[in-house]
């Protein structure tokens, strides 16, 4: 694991929070549930029928002991939280059978958890879809005050890497909004940069990234950026933002000379903000598998409460680096 990793534990044990891991019949995330126990930086939670997770946990000498097994069906607040859900949701013709059949689902129960102050994150996705996770997030919590729309990043943890922040960049958005127009990418820079300096506590150097720099190519993708760079200094003046900006002139100071040399970030962004939602996910399975990077998310932005995604390509070391995201971001709500 990186010293960013690292950092994340140490400021997670100053202020211990409880995470529910949603999944808990899935091996990795027994096995980032052990790793979380043994090193002391988070109460975890796991939910799901408790003999399958105990027998699942002992065939693969995974230590689990100690940690709080919930099975929605069969727990003490099943039936209250289904009445909350059938208050939250009746008007859109959800009725107490639903809310009860709903509240048998994990992701929902995990989420009611979060909304109910019974924990202070969740965390999911090793086998559910983005679009799972998200559903109850948004039907339950909803988005936080001031924020127009949720979208997710990916923290970029790249090894012997002198660009971005020591090679920590956050890449945005990568899973959530397909082909956001440009006040929504203004929206997402403006989330990025928050997020970006919550979690890596740096200043954050945000570029709105393209196939152009500074109208090099000419197209509706390029006008796309361009506006919604406009859009996100005129909202955010304290900022620094740039762009549309070619990748290797937002990251790369000799290459941003020659491209854009009147460019403030002078190649040194550390938050990246993509075009598309296939622009943002190439980039971050190519640096994650080509340059050996520590991939962290998806990670929700603009939720009311910590929620988290994972890519079900993930590793329990993963899981258990997103827990300590969503322990930091529980902090900072609290502040």
């Amino acid at each position: 694991m990186s010293a960013f990793t690292d950092q994340l534990k140490a400021r997670a044990k100053q202020d211990i929070k409880t995470i529910v891991l949603a999944e808990g019949e899935e091996i990795r995330t027994l096995q980032a549930a052990q790793i979380v126990k043994q090193e002391g930086y988070a109460t975890i939670i796991l939910l799901g029928n408790e003999d399958k997770i105990r027998q699942k946990a002992d065939a693969e000498g995974i230590d689990i002991a100690g940690i709080t097994v919930i099975n929605p069906e069969t727990s003490a607040k099943y039936r209250a939280y289904a009445e909350k859900f059938y208050e939250l949701r009746k008007n859109k013709g959800v009725t107490m059978d639903i809310a009860l059949e709903t509240l048998k689902n994990t992701l929902y129960y995990g989420v009611m958890m979060v909304k109910e102050g019974d924990a202070d994150g969740m965390v999911a996705g090793a086998v559910n879809s983005s679009a799972n996770v998200l559903r109850p997030s948004l039907q339950i919590l909803k988005t936080a005050p001031g924020t127009k729309l949720v979208s997710a990043f990916f923290i970029m943890v790249v090894p012997d890497c002198k660009y971005g922040e020591n090679g920590t960049f956050l890449f945005s958005d990568c899973a959530l909004n397909e082909d956001p127009d440009a006040d929504a990418v203004s929206e997402i820079a403006i989330s990025s940069a928050k997020s970006f300096e919550t979690l890596v506590g740096a200043k954050p150097r945000i570029a709105m990234t393209s196939y152009s720099s500074y109208g090099s190519a000419k197209s509706h993708l390029v006008e796309k950026m361009q506006l919604a760079t406009k859009l996100a200094k005129e909202k955010r003046p304290d900022l620094l933002i740039d762009g549309e900006l070619q990748v290797d002139a937002a990251i790369v100071p000799s290459v941003a000379k020659s491209k854009a040399p009147e460019s403030p970030l002078e190649g040194t962004a550390n938050v990246l903000v993509f075009p598309t939602i296939d622009t943002g996910n190439i980039a971050y399975k190519l640096v994650q598998r080509l340059a050996k990077a520590e991939a962290y998310g998806p990670i929700l932005q603009g939720i009311a409460k910590p929620v988290n995604d994972l890519s079900r390509g993930c590793s329990a070391e993963d899981i258990a680096g997103v827990v300590a995201i969503t322990c930091v971001q529980a902090q900072m709500q609290d502040k």
